[in-house]
């Protein structure tokens, strides 16, 4: 009895956005993870200045923080190119004018972070090869990038979502002073500052009075001219819920995880996130009474269903004291190293690292290509 062919999954990774290198990472401990009797892993990494490369299975498995230093994208690579082809989609090696070792693709997997890959542009591209692919879809993907939107998205579906103000670069520029005043008067400090399209918490910052906050909308602005600031909630847990589609009924949630800072000034900012020396713990599964686990895993579903996600996504909430659930953030690419959070809820939940990985792949080839 001859075994199936491989499924061939292309991993898409690196990209133009400041999450260049933690899409590295990610895609690298997938790389190293995945099942090699059931998939032939394709590597296309994207440099920072969007050049699509072809990059060997074993270097990019060898994708990893090597003495504090993040991996990316090498430039000299030779160039790749996704095309349309009889029978799907296509990868490409380009060779002067001609193109050379031409690949059939069944399922992409785009590990990007951030703007240019996890915001629907590259999930566009698929839709319009034919390309199954792993994840959100066109519409979820942009607005759950957009944290304004997605938040605006999530208050008329009735979901708890905390009070805040977006600043777009033409208010900005119209009236600065009136972006000012209006955060003075419709939230209270401390606030967070953030680039509305960014992620891994880049450009963050947390701000305890208005004396301090032009100059973190202008931080901010160095990574989305577009920029919201966030009632911040004191005193309050942060939990993460991990959730799958279930192509046969409700979203599948995680046990959640909690992130604990060991000060209480500090915030999960891009070094807690990535740099293991930083102050913080990740506690999975975290501490919760049976009512509370369940209200949160509740509301990390309807928020999955609620942005109509596909694949994959990763909530994040808040409880206050009085335990009261409030959602924060969904995050349609989450970190996806082995040590990121949404493998090791999956991981606590009894979905180890590559059987989810392989789960991930299943939902996408069951997905019809078109309109859904």
């Amino acid at each position: 009895m001859t075994n199936p062919p491989k499924v061939r999954v292309a991993l898409i990774f690196g990209g133009v956005s400041s999450e260049h290198e933690i899409s590295c990472l990610t895609a690298g401990g997938v790389a190293r993870a995945i099942d090699p009797e059931r998939f032939e892993v394709i590597g296309i990494g994207i440099t920072g200045d969007g050049c699509w490369v072809r990059i060997p299975i074993d270097e990019l498995s060898g994708y990893e923080i090597s003495d504090g230093r993040l991996p990316r994208v090498a430039s000299d690579r030779p160039e790749a190119v996704l095309l349309r082809g009889a029978d799907g989609a296509e990868l490409a090696t380009r060779e002067g004018d001609r193109l050379a070792d031409i690949t059939r693709i069944d399922v992409a997997f785009a590990l990007l972070h951030g703007p240019w890959g996890e915001d629907g542009t590259i999930q566009g591209l698929f839709e319009m090869l034919g390309l199954r692919y792993v994840g959100a879809g066109v519409a979820s993907s942009a607005i759950g990038m957009d944290k304004d939107l997605m938040k605006r998205a999530m208050a008329a579906a009735g979901l708890p979502v905390g009070p805040w103000v977006a600043i777009t670069p033409a208010q900005w520029r119209d009236d600065a002073a009136e972006c000012l005043a209006r955060v003075d008067a419709e939230l209270t400090y401390p606030v967070f500052v953030k680039p509305a399209r960014g992620g891994s918490s880049i450009g963050i910052a947390r701000v305890e009075d208005a004396s301090g906050l032009k100059q973190a909308i202008l931080d901010a602005q160095r990574y989305d001219p577009k920029v919201v600031v966030e009632q911040g909630f004191v005193g309050v847990r942060e939990i993460e819920v991990a959730v799958l589609q279930d192509l046969a009924g409700s979203p599948r949630t995680s046990l959640p995880g909690e992130i604990l800072m060991h000060t209480d000034d500090a915030f999960y900012d891009f070094e807690a996130k990535y740099l293991p020396e930083e102050q913080v713990t990740l506690d999975v599964p975290a501490k919760l009474t049976p009512e509370l686990l369940a209200s949160i895993q509740d509301l990390a579903a309807r928020t999955f269903a609620s942005m109509s996600v596909e694949g994959l996504a990763r909530v994040d909430l808040f409880v206050t004291p009085d335990g009261t659930p409030w959602v924060n953030e969904l995050n349609t690419m989450p970190g996806f190293t082995r040590t990121s959070m949404f493998p090791m809820m999956w991981a606590a939940s009894g979905l180890e690292y590559p059987d989810l990985i392989a789960t991930l792949v299943d939902l996408a080839l069951a997905r019809p290509t078109g309109l859904r």
